[in-house]
């Protein structure tokens, strides 16, 4: 099997969707996927991208991918934020997530970035033991909090600014 990491272009939105859409169902959430490939345009491809893609082909068809993006810590300095790794189910285990990891951590270095981070859910166990043996540092003590659309709005209307 022929296998190569590059940049995703704006046609291969449409490939990277389908893998975003199987990363839900594998994490048993199918119906959490909102965005759809005229997003990830506008949002990957415009002026001032919000994210940065690459691709894995295997034999000429694209099977996995990884998207990060930029942030900033208040005490490390510039970071990237792995949001998405995923390998179509069929190729998992033929190296394909290996070499779209070792693209984003290629990336962060070149980049000088102070940390690259993630999340991994914490019944992952396989992708936790894979980060750990890479030298990642999977944090237990942390937890990953959220608001979606509907709670911001419903706390900025009760704050009355909405």
């Amino acid at each position: 099997m022929n296998i190569k990491i590059r940049k995703a272009q704006k046609e291969d939105m449409s490939d990277v969707l389908e893998l975003i859409n199987e990363l839900a169902r594998f994490e048993k959430e199918p119906e959490a996927v909102i965005i759809d490939e005229n997003d990830l345009i506008r949002d990957g491809f415009g002026e001032n991208p919000a994210f940065h893609c690459f691709v894995a082909e295997a034999d000429g068809k694209i099977q996995g991918m990884a998207l990060i993006y930029f942030r900033y810590s208040t005490w490390k300095g510039k970071t990237v934020h792995l949001e998405d790794l995923i390998v179509r189910e069929e190729f998992r285990g033929k190296g394909l997530g290996s070499a779209l990891y070792t693209e984003v951590i290629r990336f962060a270095a070149k980049e000088k970035v102070k940390r690259t981070e993630w999340v991994v859910l914490n019944w992952n166990k396989d992708a936790a033991d894979f980060y750990r043996r890479s030298g990642a540092d999977v944090m237990e003590d942390w937890d990953t909090v959220q608001m979606d659309e509907e709670a911001m709005h419903k706390y900025l209307q009760e704050k009355g600014l909405l």
